[in-house]
């Protein structure tokens, strides 16, 4: 379909505040990433230490993408967008304002940023419902591409840390949200199809079906890789190579917007494609990415060529997830959306947390890396086991429109 058809398929204007509401909602989400290194010699943290801080807002994220998920689903996307984001504001003017002055406050931060990471759950399904199901990937990779939000939190909060130290960072992290939010209450709409609201048990009964939670396990590889290198690749780039906090969060960034930027292509090699074969041709581009990174190559050029390699491979991957997600579970993309991205968190916060405890306990970030590079592979062998099943069963779910879309 040409870029004009694409336009006339769905409303342009709530695909856009989507995206932006989500662009820098991630922003925000990771923010505690590209602090680390401000915020350890403040507080004197350890490694371990390091790694839960900037692991808890994903855990917060993926917890919290459930709530939002069902709420989607009963109040409508917009709706459910404008508590969000509300919640989020109030947080950092909040903390801004009082200051931050121990760990158990940062982490206390950290949940609520998670609030931000919940924007996934409410973004992908305002996109989603405007769109016919041959357009799902292109739709949801173009709203999913706000994963560069989190290449901003890299680029600039290192150095207006330096600047304006790190607690008004905070502060100034609330200006661009604000612009977001009022974008939001002017564009964003919700599809006029949007499926009746049910009962929370309801919306539940997606866990009774195995597809479900195959989606979950491999969303929990690609967007859990791509959120935990984010949120832990400026602490890795100082801690390894000895870069200055800005320079380490440049690496980040290019790395970040590399992966954000090819996600909109993951979902149209999904259109075209199919997801199966997009996500196996992911996971090993991002198990050997992960795998050789492990082993400290010999200088930062090497590991951001690697690394960004891998992100771009997890970024594709993660619109590619997406493009299978609104083919199963059409009526239900709200709360599915919720559960599958709570899974990507929780994939997050397991690489963030297990980078952290491995530096920690054996001076050394390789068991993380190749833990993740094992999960990958696995996703894969999963995957080629299920392809069969799905693409005859899939194409049978929604009725003759769904027949020609490649699963």
């Amino acid at each position: 379909m040409s870029i004009r058809g694409f336009m006339k398929a769905g409303h342009t204007p709530t695909l856009f505040s989507a995206f932006l509401y989500f662009d820098l909602s991630f922003m925000v989400w990771v923010l505690l990433g590209p602090l680390g290194v401000a915020i350890s010699k403040s507080l004197h943290l350890d490694a371990a230490q390091k790694g839960l801080m900037v692991a808890t807002p994903l855990l917060a994220g993926a917890c919290l993408r459930i709530v939002f998920g069902v709420l989607v689903d009963h109040l409508g996307p917009r709706r459910a967008g404008i508590i969000g984001q509300v919640i989020v504001l109030a947080g950092l003017g909040l903390a801004w304002f009082l200051g931050v002055h121990s760990y158990s406050q940062v982490l206390i931060l950290a949940v609520v940023l998670g609030v931000a990471g919940a924007s996934f759950a409410v973004a992908l399904p305002l996109a989603s419902r405007w769109y016919p199901p041959e357009l799902q990937g292109l739709a949801l990779g173009i709203a999913g591409a706000g994963n560069s939000g989190t290449a901003l939190a890299a680029l600039f909060a290192p150095s207006l840390a330096k600047t304006f130290g790190w607690t008004n960072v905070i502060g100034l992290a609330a200006l661009p949200l604000t612009v977001a939010f009022v974008v939001y209450l002017f564009l964003a709409k919700d599809a006029p199809d949007r499926p009746a609201a049910k009962t929370f048990s309801a919306y539940l009964d997606v866990l009774k079906q195995s597809d479900c939670w195959w989606l979950m396990l491999l969303y929990a590889v690609t967007f859990g890789g791509f959120s935990g290198l984010a949120s832990s690749l400026t602490i890795y780039f100082n801690g390894e190579y000895r870069l200055d906090p800005v320079i380490a969060g440049f690496f980040t960034a290019a790395c970040v917007f590399a992966g954000s930027l090819v996600r909109p292509v993951g979902g149209a090699l999904a259109d075209r494609f199919g997801g199966i074969n997009t996500l196996t041709v992911v996971y090993a581009i991002a198990a050997t990415a992960l795998a050789a990174t492990s082993f400290h190559l010999a200088s930062p050029g090497m590991a951001l060529a690697v690394i960004m390699a891998g992100m771009m491979a997890l970024g594709a991957g993660n619109g590619a997830v997406f493009q299978l997600a609104p083919l199963r579970f059409r009526n239900e993309i709200g709360v599915v959306t919720g559960l599958v991205g709570a899974m990507g968190g929780f994939g997050g916060f397991y690489l963030a947390s297990t980078l952290g405890l491995a530096k920690q306990i054996t001076g050394s970030y390789q068991p993380g890396f190749l833990g993740f590079a094992a999960l990958a592979l696995l996703a894969q062998v999963i995957l080629l086991g299920l392809k069969t099943h799905w693409r005859a069963r899939w194409p049978t779910l929604h009725g003759a429109e769904a027949v020609a879309v490649r699963v």
